[in-house]
């Protein structure tokens, strides 16, 4: 029997999906869309399904507002969470004045529920990135700082959850070495079709090569 693949997360993993209609665009046009095309292509015989449910803009207390219609009522057996870049971006934008991070505290609540409701679901929880270009460029120390700390945040997580870690934000940094930044994220947050292509590689990486390997 196949496998349920649930994709959570904001723009980064949302890419322009479509919310009904044409199966081949209910995946958007990104990182989700190469991981199901890639296993997919090797596995045609195993029926799994892969969905996903990203929201452009969300902030992870966005996930949990919409968690039990968008996560628990799709009872997937893998869950993978890329979400991060929008909390960074709101108190970098100073919205509203004041505001307090809130990331590491609505990211536990968030898999607290899901290992209490779904104990069988296996969890993959996603490195935040950027690189140094674009809305970046101006206050990069900032942004870098902001994002090295949820990163550090998420690889904790992964490890008292017993997740998979996926590391994007060093994948990203050796592929700056290659190319210049804009050719992996266009604006320094969000990816292009090569930086996709690169984040799906990462992703089948880190989980293929681990005990909730799909096959």
């Amino acid at each position: 029997m196949g496998k349920v693949i649930l994709f959570q997360g904001d723009s980064i993993t949302d890419c322009g999906r479509s919310r009904e209609g044409n199966p081949s665009q209910l995946l958007g046009q990104g990182y989700a869309y190469h991981i199901a095309g890639q296993l997919g292509y090797q596995l045609p015989g195993a029926g799994h399904q892969f969905i996903n449910r990203g929201i452009s803009g969300n902030l992870v207390s966005d996930l949990y507002a919409r968690w039990n219609e968008d996560a628990i009522a799709v009872k997937p057996d893998i869950l993978s969470i890329l979400i991060g870049v929008n909390d960074t971006w709101r108190i970098m934008d100073r919205l509203p004045s004041g505001a307090t991070d809130r990331f590491e505290r609505a990211y536990r609540v968030l898999l607290e529920e899901t290992k209490e409701v779904l104990p069988d679901t296996r969890l993959v929880l996603c490195e935040p990135f950027v690189l140094r270009t674009g809305v970046t460029a101006k206050e990069w120390s900032a942004w870098r700082e902001r994002v090295e700390r949820q990163s550090g945040i998420v690889r904790q997580l992964a490890e008292e959850y017993k997740a998979v870690f996926v590391p994007f934000q060093q994948a990203f940094d050796e592929a700056a070495d290659k190319a210049t930044p804009d050719y992996w994220l266009y604006d320094g947050v969000h990816p292009t079709a090569a930086g996709h292509y690169l984040m799906a590689a990462v992703w089948l990486k880190a989980v293929q090569n681990s005990p909730i390997a799909i096959n």
